[in-house]
């Protein structure tokens, strides 16, 4: 068991910059959760953490380095001069208002790859629970403020495994795929990292390739797990927003390097119910 020591607090960043429960909700990560008090725990690089929001600045309590959470939080990035760009209509203009404050966490590829596997057919509360006990299993437990959380288990670990191994997370077919890709990942047939630094084409055909691997899981991996902006999945609540809100001419690459921000902001306010009223 692991604990957290050298607990520390910090000021990520101002809530217009930042708005953690947006970012939380909007379907790209599993892993948070929100507390009583109204701030959100979760776990990210093995290290648990604590978020809140305290007047108009946000902040966070870890035992981990500064640096991580600033790039966990993508905090370098300019989102304003991003969204700015985007030319879609008075919607999508309607729509990044809405999301505002929603920012892409760079996650851990694999974490991430896994997660979406998951995600197939899914929906988030159950997505959550398969992930949680996934990582109560084999993952690392670690001690953070009296309570305990665990660690996303490696590739690795999850590749020593056989098909039977998983079935007390109740994940039904993805326990095939999410063997296969870790098998993948450890013996280094696709190198995640290598991905993240290829362009988005290339790396979204090494994952079409993988076993169990279709596009809105590929194109969900390349936006959350390997931070390749460009990448616009399209599930049923995006497919919906273009079919309502967007001419039938409409090309999502249109919206340049940073279409996945605005994927985000589709997501969150067609999910909402707020752009219906």
């Amino acid at each position: 068991m692991m604990m957290s020591e050298n607990i520390q607090t910090m000021r990520l960043a101002s809530a217009a910059e930042l708005n953690i429960r947006k970012t939380f909700d909007c379907g790209q990560c599993f892993r948070w959760n929100e507390t009583r008090d109204g701030g959100w725990c979760g776990v990210a690089f093995g290290h648990p953490a604590k978020v809140w929001q305290e007047g108009n600045d946000v902040f966070i309590r870890s035992a981990a380095p500064n640096a991580l959470w600033w790039d966990y939080f993508d905090l370098e990035r300019d989102y304003d001069a991003a969204a700015s760009s985007f030319c879609g209509g008075d919607w999508l203009d309607e729509a990044k208002s809405f999301g505002s404050g929603i920012r892409i966490l760079r996650q851990e590829p694999w974490e991430a790859l896994c997660s979406f596997i998951i995600s197939q057919c899914n929906n988030i509360p159950r997505i959550k629970g398969i992930v949680e006990r996934l990582c109560s299993y084999f993952g690392d437990p670690v001690d953070f403020e009296g309570e305990r959380y665990y660690t996303f288990p490696s590739a690795e670990r999850i590749a020593l495994l056989r098909l039977e191994d998983l079935q007390p997370l109740r994940s039904g077919y993805r326990a095939e795929y999410i063997l296969s890709a870790a098998k993948e990942v450890a013996s280094g047939k696709t190198d995640l990292d290598q991905l993240a630094v290829a362009d988005w084409v290339s790396a979204e055909k090494a994952l079409l390739a993988m076993k169990g691997i279709g596009k809105k899981v590929a194109d969900c991996m390349l936006l959350f797990g390997l931070h390749h902006m460009e990448a616009f999945p399209v599930d049923v609540w995006i497919r919906r927003a273009l079919k309502e809100h967007f001419p039938p001419e409409f090309d999502p690459s249109a919206l340049g390097e940073n279409a996945g921000l605005a994927q985000q902001y589709i997501f969150y306010y067609a999910r909402s119910g707020a752009s219906g009223r």
